[in-house]
Formats: C-alpha cells, sequence, structure tokens
C-alpha cells in the first residue's frame, strides 16, 4: 500500500563543515512523485539516504505513511529493512548470475507468499516493465536500459510503501536515457505508487516529477510544480540553475504590484517581474533571463533595445547567439533549422517582461 513521507526539519551534520542536510523538510503525499534537483555536494542523495535509513539523521524527524521511522530527539530509528521501501541506485545492483526473473523474484523469497502468487506478482511486473519475453534470459546479456528495468521491476514486485530513486539513469547513454525516463513517469503513475528520486538533470526533472525540490548547500531553497519552478523561481539561484542563464544588473526605480521599472544605466529602462515581494525602489537588482525568452529582430510584447549580435552557434534545430546588450554578454536561443541573423549586425532584441525576474542584488554572481 503506497504511503505519504513526511520530512521534518531534517539536518545530518558530519564530523566536520557545514550541515549535509540543513532543515529541510517537506512532504510527498500518497501517489506522487517528487524529485530533488540540484549540483553535486547539495544535499539531495544524503536526504534520500536519511529516508532509506542507510544513513542517521541529527535532527528532524521522518515519517512514512504516518509511522515515525526517524528522530533522533526520541530516540527512534527503524532500520532499513523494517521501512517498507523500494530502492533503485546508480548502478544497476542486479545478481549477475541470475535470470531476470530469479532478480525480480528474489524479493519474494523472504515474503510469506505462495509460488503461484509470487509467479503472478513477477510476471504483473515484468509487463509494467516491458521485460515479459526476458524472463528466462541472464541479466548479463542484457543493455543497460534493461538492467536498469531489472532493477525497477525488483524494487517494485513487493509493492513497497515509498519508492526512492537514486540518479538511476545517469549511467545510461543520452538515447536510453531519454526513452527510460519517459517510460519511467508512466510506470511509477501506473502502480500509483508514492516515490523519491534524486536527480542533477533539470529536464529529466521536469519530466518525472510532479513537484520539483531544488536544492543546495544542504538547505531546500523552494519546491513546487514543474510550471511554478520554471516560470516563478524563489530566487537567483533557482533562476539560474534552472535554465535562466542570463543576467543583467539594475536599480529599481518604480514598482506598479508585481511589476517593477528597472533603470539598467544611461536612461535605458524595463519592466520586471518582482518574484521577492520585499524589493522596493532603491534596490539593487538582478534580473534573471532565459535565453529563449530573448526574442531578435522583432517586438515581443516587451521591453525592446537595440544589441549587437556577437556570436553564433548552430545546433541544427536551434541557433544560440551571443548578443552585445549594454556592454552584456548575453545568449538567446532560437528555434529553427535555419540561422536567420548574421554575426556584427546590430538589431532589436525584446525582453518580455513577464520573463525578467528581478532579484534583490547580493554579489557578483548568483554561484559564487
Amino acid at each position: 500500500m503506497t504511503a505519504t513521507l513526511e520530512v521534518t526539519d531534517l539536518r545530518k551534520q558530519f564530523a566536520i563543515g557545514r550541515p549535509a542536510i540543513d532543515g529541510v523538510s517537506f512532504a510527498v503525499p500518497a501517489g506522487e512523485i517528487v524529485v530533488l534537483l540540484g549540483p553535486s555536494g547539495c544535499g539531495k542523495t544524503t536526504t534520500l539516504r536519511c529516508v532509506a535509513g542507510l544513513e542517521h539523521p541529527t535532527g528532524g524527524e521522518i515519517s512514512i505513511g504516518g509511522k515515525v521511522v526517524s528522530s533522533p530527539a526520541r530516540g527512534i530509528l527503524v532500520p532499513p529493512r523494517l521501512r517498507d521501501l523500494g530502492m533503485v541506485f546508480q548502478s544497476y545492483a542486479v545478481w549477475p548470475h541470475m535470470t531476470v526473473r530469479q532478480n525480480v523474484v528474489y524479493p519474494l523469497k523472504h515474503r510469506k507468499l505462495s509460488r503461484s502468487e509470487a509467479a503472478r506478482k513477477v510476471e504483473e511486473v515484468l509487463a509494467l516493465v516491458g521485460l515479459s519475453e526476458y524472463a528466462d534470459r541472464p541479466v548479463v546479456a542484457l543493455s543497460g536500459g534493461q538492467m536498469q528495468r531489472v532493477a525497477l521491476a525488483r524494487s517494485m514486485v513487493y509493492r513497497p510503501q515509498l519508492l526512492l530513486l537514486d540518479e538511476p539513469l545517469s549511467n545510461l547513454d543520452a538515447k536510453l536515457r531519454l526513452r527510460l525516463r519517459d517510460d519511467l513517469r508512466v510506470i511509477l503513475k501506473q502502480t500509483g505508487m508514492t516515490a523519491l528520486y534524486v536527480t542533477h538533470d533539470q529536464a529529466e526533472a521536469v519530466v518525472l516529477g510532479d513537484r520539483i525540490g531544488v536544492m543546495r548547500d544542504g538547505k531546500l531553497l523552494q519546491i513546487g510544480t514543474p510550471g511554478e519552478i520554471y516560470n516563478r523561481p524563489a530566487d537567483l539561484f533557482v533562476a539560474n540553475f534552472t535554465g535562466a542563464t542570463n543576467e543583467l544588473a539594475g536599480t529599481l526605480i518604480e514598482r506598479n504590484g508585481t511589476f517593477g521599472v528597472v533603470d539598467f544605466g544611461d536612461g535605458r529602462r524595463g519592466e520586471a517581474a518582482l518574484l521577492q515581494q520585499q524589493l522596493a525602489p532603491g534596490d539593487r537588482v538582478r534580473i534573471a533571463l532565459r535565453p529563449e525568452n530573448i526574442a531578435i529582430g522583432r517586438k515581443n510584447g516587451g521591453n525592446s533595445f537595440m544589441a549587437n549580435i556577437v556570436g553564433r552557434r548552430y545546433q541544427g534545430t536551434q541557433t544560440v547567439y551571443d548578443i552585445d546588450l549594454f556592454g552584456h554578454r548575453l545568449e538567446a536561443l532560437e528555434l529553427g533549422t535555419a540561422s536567420r541573423h548574421a554575426i556584427g549586425v546590430a538589431t532589436q532584441v525584446s525582453l518580455p517582461k513577464e520573463g525578467c525576474w528581478a532579484y534583490r542584488d547580493s554579489g557578483p554572481s548568483s554561484y559564487d
């Protein structure tokens, strides 16, 4: 029976350095897929390992299906084998000397099931992951993607309360990764399973997650639907990490509800969305902007300026342009199989106010 996961003020401190997890709280309702997204060392895998019981938190609580499985303050630490979890690792972790069927049936050997019931469950889950015709094949004769499907089937065959997935697609080649990524969400939704998924890949997070939690330096910066994360980033780091790689500095001189007028210097002004409500006129701000939201050579219902095209990278189905705007080098992405703009040309560019996100300027770069 699938269950709700609740993580409250979770903390993990190793012997030295800053906390690996620093007051993280979130909930995963039954049947939902939550993806923890962030760069290496942000604490996402440590969070997942604490939920699994493979790491011991130093503070906070973890509950699965309403039962507290970890609470250092109360002396509660339920071992991993008693948490009714399934787990899929980055490595396939299959038994190389067994067939596909033998790998998948293995978790059922220690459960009170008849042989016919176990066989039925194995057939069901192999059909679900698309491996029915490979059931009696040695697992080492499979491709990487097929072996990861075996690992997924083995983790789901006993229908655990919660499924944990730690970057399960990262060892696959690009084509396999894309195909299995799309299939994986369908498989998880068909089972109605609650899942916590860890990745550093933004596209993977958007395709798989009902909600995405973005982490940095042990903290959960924002959790929301893919649309919320991509269109209303909570801060400059979330915006940058999810693809808003362009930045412009300016001063907020006027605000009108959720939008404001920003002075970029030398009398150049534009409108921006104020996602941080505490911003006030006079504040220094930094604007985050996605390359795909810059329109070249045409007005796009927003701020319009003249810019110079200083670089061009043709990528087949799209072209990435380097443009010089106010002395700042920005990237603009344009879809299409032909490059339309030449290097060295001055042209009009439009920056939609809804796609210009203003944040308080706290330093040279959000990555510093």
